[in-house]
Order: C-alpha cells, then sequence, then structure tokens
C-alpha cells in the first residue's frame, strides 16, 4: 500500500498521467478495433455487405445497453474504491471490489435471458427492416451468450486500471482484440458464417479477456483483491457506487435510446442507406469517444487518490492536464475528419451509394467534435471526485434534454434534406452541451477544491 501512495500521491503529474493514460489510451484504441473489427469485416462480406452492415448496426443499441451496465457497475465503484484506498481504509476498498463483482453476474444473467426472448421484438423497434432483420438477429443470438463475459472483462477491468496497474488493464483488452482481429476472418470468411462468424469471435475473444482480468483480481499481485467474504451485497457499500456510476450509464445506454431515436427518422427520411451510414458514424464516433475515455481513465486513478488524500494541487494540476491534452486530440481528429471523410468511410463499405452518402453526413455529424476534448475532460473529473449529481445533470442534459428532441425537431426546420437535417442534430447539441458543462463545471470544481483545502 505504501508503494501505491508513493506512486499516485507523490510522482510529478505530467509523468504520472503519461504512465497512466498511455495504457489506458491504448487499451481504448485497442478496444476501439474490437468494437469495429466485426463492421468492417462485416460490410466488406461480398454481394450482401451493405445490407448485414445496416443489420449489424441496428444491434448496437442493444450492445450499447450490455457495456453501459458494466459501466453502472465499474465506473461507480471504481473511483469510490481508489478514494478508500486514498483514505487508508483498505477494507472499504476490498468490500467494493467484492459488491461490483458479485452485482455483475447477477446483472449479467438477467441480460441474457432478455436478450435471447426479445432480441427480435427489439431489433424490429430499433430500425431494423425486412430486409436487414435476420442479420440482427443472427448477430444476437450469439452475441448473448458472451453478455457475462463482456460484463466482468469490462467492468472488473476498471478497478485494475484504479490501483494504478494500468498496462495489466491494457493487456486486458489486448488479448481480447487481438483474438478477435485473428478470429473474425476465420468464422466469417473461412468457415463461411458471415455475422454468425463475426459473433462468435466477439463471444470467444470477450471470454479470454476475462480470463484474464479475473485471475489477476483474485492474484497476489493486486493491491485490492476478490475475497469471498466481501461478496455479499450490502447496500451500504453498492448503492453509493450506483449512484456515482448512474452519470456514465445514462450517457451509455443513452447512446441506445439516441440510436434507435436516429435509425427510426433515417429510416423514415432516408431509408436503409440512411441507417448504414449511420453505423458508420456512430463506428468513427469511437475514434473520438474511445482514446478521450481512455485519457479520463489514466486521470481518474490520480484525480481520486489525491481528492481522498486533500491535496488539492494535485487534483487542479492532473485535471488542468488531462483537458488541455483531450482538446488537442478532439481538434487534430476533427481536422482529418473535415478535411479526409472518404477514408474514413472507405474502412467500413466499399458500396458506392453508401461511400458517397457517408463522407457528406461525416462532415454534419460530427461538425463539432473539436469541442468534444472539453465534454470528457469535465464529465471525467465529475466523476473521479464522487460528484454524482453533477456527472449525471451533464449527461442527461446533452442527451435527452438536447439531442433526443432535436433529432425530431430539425427535420421540420431545415426541410430542403430531412435526411441531413436528422445528422444536424448532433453538432447543434454537441454545442449547447458543452457550452453548459463549462459553466457547471466551473462552479463545482472550485467548491470541491474549497472543501478539501
Amino acid at each position: 500500500m505504501k508503494d501505491n501512495k508513493e506512486f499516485l500521491g507523490k510522482e510529478p503529474i505530467g509523468k504520472l498521467l503519461m504512465k497512466l493514460a498511455l495504457p489506458t489510451v491504448t487499451a481504448q484504441i485497442i478496444n476501439m478495433l474490437y468494437n469495429i473489427v466485426d463492421r468492417i469485416y462485416i460490410g466488406h462480406i461480398q454481394d450482401v455487405g451493405a445490407l448485414a452492415l445496416t443489420g449489424v448496426g441496428v444491434c448496437m443499441p442493444l450492445i450499447m445497453i450490455v457495456t453501459a451496465f458494466a459501466a453502472l457497475v465499474s465506473n461507480g465503484g471504481a473511483p469510490r474504491a481508489t478514494i478508500f484506498m486514498g483514505k487508508g481504509d483498505q477494507e472499504s476498498a476490498e468490500k467494493t471490489l467484492g459488491n461490483c463483482f458479485s452485482l455483475q453476474i447477477v446483472i449479467s444473467i438477467v441480460l441474457t435471458l432478455i436478450l435471447f426472448i426479445f432480441n427480435r421484438q427489439f431489433l424490429m423497434a430499433f430500425g431494423a427492416s425486412e430486409n436487414t432483420i435476420e442479420y440482427g438477429v443472427n448477430y444476437m443470438n450469439i452475441y448473448a451468450i458472451g453478455t457475462i463475459f463482456v460484463q466482468l472483462t469490462l467492468g472488473m477491468n476498471a478497478f485494475i486500471t484504479a490501483q494504478g496497474f494500468a498496462k495489466i488493464g491494457m493487456l486486458s483488452v489486448l488479448i481480447g482484440a487481438i483474438s478477435n482481429i485473428i478470429l473474425d476472418p476465420i468464422f466469417i470468411f473461412g468457415f463461411g458464417l458471415g455475422v454468425r462468424g463475426a459473433a462468435f469471435a466477439t463471444v470467444l475473444s470477450q471470454a479470454l479477456s476475462c480470463i484474464w482480468v479475473l485471475q489477476f483480481l483474485f492474484g497476489k499481485k493486486t493491491i485490492l483483491k476478490i475475497k469471498k467474504c466481501y461478496m455479499k451485497l450490502e447496500k451500504q457499500i453498492i448503492l453509493p457506487s450506483l449512484a456515482l456510476g448512474l452519470a456514465v450509464f445514462i450517457m451509455q445506454s443513452s447512446e441506445s435510446v439516441i440510436s434507435v431515436c436516429f435509425n427510426s427518422s433515417l429510416l423514415k427520411y432516408g431509408g436503409d442507406v440512411a441507417v448504414g451510414a449511420m453505423t458508420i458514424l456512430t463506428s468513427v464516433m469511437q475514434f473520438a469517444m474511445l482514446p478521450l475515455q481512455g485519457l479520463g481513465q489514466g486521470a481518474q486513478p490520480i484525480i481520486s487518490y489525491n481528492y481522498g488524500a486533500k491535496n488539492v494541487e494535485r487534483v487542479k494540476s492532473a485535471y488542468k492536464l488531462l483537458l488541455k491534452i483531450s482538446l488537442a486530440y478532439a481538434g487534430v481528429l476533427w481536422a482529418l475528419i473535415m478535411v479526409f471523410p472518404q477514408i474514413f468511410a472507405n474502412l467500413f463499405t466499399s458500396d458506392l451509394g453508401l461511400l458517397n452518402f457517408t463522407s457528406t453526413a461525416l462532415r454534419v455529424y460530427l461538425a463539432a467534435l473539436f469541442m468534444f476534448g472539453i465534454q470528457m475532460a469535465c464529465q471525467m473529473t465529475f466523476n473521479s471526485l464522487g460528484n454524482a449529481k453533477a456527472s449525471i445533470a451533464v449527461a442527461v442534459m446533452r442527451k435527452f434534454v438536447l439531442l433526443i428532441p432535436l433529432i425530431y425537431i430539425m427535420p421540420h426546420l431545415y426541410t430542403s434534406d430531412k435526411t441531413i437535417a436528422v445528422y444536424m442534430a448532433e453538432p447543434i447539441a454537441d454545442i449547447l452541451a458543452v457550452t453548459f458543462t463549462a459553466i457547471l463545471f466551473a462552479f463545482q470544481f472550485k467548491k470541491v477544491l474549497k472543501e478539501i483545502s
């Protein structure tokens, strides 16, 4: 425990953030490949690639819900465990880990049953058409088997990173990603299984990652260990963790709701091509979201630990550095997408009609991406400080108050091209949300620093 205190409490912030964020950003970039590699291969299946890509794309709302439940538990539990570590309370930190582990197993069982029984109904409601529904059902029937692996890998890996073992956390993702990249073409093309093959590859890859994560957290090298005596659910441990994780849950699960809103509107105004383009747009959005989340995850142990230890200057310095790097990355990626949209679209499809449509839509959908570094840095810092109310307010404002209404309002305001109008909802919501977040953060951060000084 002493070594960890030296590591998180005294090492220079810049050096420490690089040490922690480099593996977490790398992990998220690998995770990005993990998430999109299925779609890249599926989009290039001969003759049916465009329809298959659209069918699997409609599965994304369900997959987002699965990962959101993992985030609900881990993104609340992991920062709280680190804060307890900063206070020197090892027992509470390990109780938090054990409770979160048990809860994720329960959630996994419930989600698996729901996905098996209702996936066809969900997919039709989420924008599948008669042309694409079978591709979606074939994928989800197999993906459902691996729900427990997804939950435990994503959920428990957060506790590895939160202790400062960023390289171990990166390897957790790397194992799954490399396995998926290797297995995808074997199952999809070698065995001729198409979208079923992509789902099999994903499940097997997640299982390998899950084994790696659990053997570490049950092993001797971890600081916080999963212990049987702490696995019984206690409301005083689990409820505050869920309250803190609720903001990230809303942020991720609302992507599912938003995806449904986008798909239903786009199917109405632009048909299967517009829905297929949305699959590509959300995939490209991950080039921004996942590395920025990785930066935030790298900063989280530093901010949480020093907040628990009441070290104001280190909390302030870690946030400022996180903000600068996040803004720089978002700005560079935005410029590349604006100048070379076709390169990004080309990754996912060789269909000329879909390619041309998507290149235009990308510039519209991601027009405000350059500002997103502010949103993510503030959101992740709120979470690191245990500020559940502010995190929830930011998440609800961007998704529910702004974006969802704009998806339906914009086609009535920009009537010359109603399909493009739907895509325009995203940048308008982003501009307004970032403004709200920055103002709220300025007041809340000052208040937090005053409380611990």
